[in-house]
């Protein structure tokens, strides 16, 4: 299924919507570094992992650092959540416009010291990394954010617009704090995430090639199929057992792929990195972006699971349960199904298509909590476009700026949900699978840091101006 057309980049920068600052490429001042490390050391040792309640901790300490930064106590608050929490942040500004949402998260996937090399819960810095959990997904980005707020406040900076800061406290597991959040903000000019986009190195020469604003991302949705029996003795086996008809099923699935798919973002996006991607793949993801009927270059795409997801929906078998006994015939075996939906196709046709592959009517196919939420992808702003262009390119000169969509989900999805645009602007700049979120021994390096608060300095006094 395609998208409407959207216009190119470089047409939308064509309109000179935007001013580039002068201070697009100030390097933030020393203080404004150190306080930002310090910050950064705190939260990294904060475990705010699920089951250990201390995302509270982590909200109050960044909150105690932005009311010490000049913010007013009424303009920081605190949300709990279950065990969780998340923390908004106000900046007035003289009521111009809708406000500009500034989004991240808290909480990190749990992470076991017997495991890692360095203890996961203490920044480490070491042959230029930052190391520890929540460096790279995503306490560094979180914490720039917040030092980016507080030097703005002294250095008296006026937005003519509210900036607010929603970070929340569970995105990495049950985002019921996002889904609190977006439930009482989504009023905004758009929304801007640094959990998501970002510059891409070449892996062996370390030069920027590419970066990446996410401006569409797919539905996250769970399904579970369950096929139930009688059971019984088991000395008396039936042709109706459970778990037969479960593993049939699942050879169904793993054979199955969805068609691909395309939409404006998702062929610019496979353009670029096509150009800067060496072998059959590149030429793959070229030929594809120009000619999404391209079956052969579907299948050499789709051969690659970390491209897999940008030109299909993707559905995968992750946990299984199954029989109540050694000694009897199952009463009833399950499998849990995770998809990652293609914008723009409803999570009723994904069901309807697995019950059609598995065609096996003593199925039961349920949609597990939380409800997906469909998400829109969001226009390609031209003030936003122009903005991360001049700030990238004050680092990067001519690198070039492309829209892109999210395997994965974030925050994002429940923002655009209720209608609010938003833009993935990470502002860090790393080699492909060099960073290790969510694995062993996460890593950031330590470069990106100095370049995020000067990053995120451009972006808000040009688009908050």
């Amino acid at each position: 299924m395609k998208a409407t057309p959207l216009r190119p980049l470089a047409a939308l920068l064509a309109l000179g919507l935007v001013a580039i600052t002068a201070q697009a490429g100030s390097a933030p001042p020393a203080q404004e570094l150190t306080e930002t490390m310090a910050m950064l050391r705190h939260a990294i040792g904060v475990p705010t992992v699920q089951g250990q309640h201390q995302v509270p901790a982590l909200a109050n300490y960044l909150a105690e650092r932005l009311k010490a930064g000049g913010f007013a106590a009424n303009d920081v608050e605190i949300i709990p959540v279950g065990e969780t929490a998340a923390l908004v942040a106000r900046y007035r500004g003289t009521g111009k416009g809708k406000p500009i949402y500034l989004s991240g998260h808290m909480d990190v996937v749990a992470a076991k010291r017997a495991d890692w090399t360095r203890d996961p819960f203490t920044l480490v810095e070491e042959n230029g990394y930052l190391y520890g959990r929540g460096s790279a997904d995503m306490k560094a980005a979180v914490v720039v954010m917040v030092e980016t707020l507080i030097r703005l406040k002294r250095e008296g900076f006026k937005p003519s617009r509210d900036i607010v800061l929603l970070l929340s406290g569970d995105e990495e597991t049950d985002m019921a704090s996002t889904r609190e959040l977006a439930r009482r903000y989504h009023d905004a000019a758009f929304l801007l995430n640094a959990d998501a986009g970002g510059g891409t190195l070449d892996a062996a020469t370390g030069k920027p090639v590419v970066y990446q604003i996410q401006a569409a991302e797919k539905t996250y949705a769970d399904f579970r199929v369950a096929f139930a029996s009688p059971g019984g003795h088991s000395s008396e086996p039936t042709p109706d057992n459970a778990i037969y008809r479960l593993a049939r099923a699942i050879d169904k699935l793993a054979a199955y792929q969805f068609p691909p798919m395309s939409n404006a973002i998702t062929l610019a996006s496979l353009r670029a990195t096509g150009a800067h991607t060496p072998g059959p793949l590149g030429a793959a993801m070229t030929r594809y972006a120009a000619h999404p009927d391209d079956a052969q270059a579907a299948a050499t795409i789709s051969a690659d699971p970390a491209y897999v997801g940008q030109i299909r929906t993707t559905c995968v078998a992750t946990t299984l349960q199954g029989g109540h006994a050694l000694n009897a015939l199952p009463q009833g075996a399950s499998v849990s199904v995770n998809c990652r939906i293609f914008p723009g196709t409803s999570v009723a046709s994904v069901r309807a298509t697995l019950a059609k592959v598995i065609a096996d009517p003593t199925a039961t196919i349920t949609v597990l909590d939380p409800p997906p939420v469909e998400s829109p992808a969001s226009p390609l702003r031209p003030d936003v476009i122009a903005a991360v262009t001049a700030a990238v390119h004050a680092r990067f000169p001519g690198v070039e700026i492309v829209p892109g969509m999210s395997a994965g989900a974030s925050d994002s999805m429940y923002f655009r949900n209720a209608g609010v645009p938003c833009y993935g602007v990470d502002a860090a700049f790393t080699k492909p699978d060099d960073t290790y979120a969510h694995g062993l021994n996460e890593k950031l390096s330590a470069t990106e840091v100095a370049a995020g608060l000067t990053f995120w300095h451009s972006l808000l006094t040009t688009l908050a101006k």
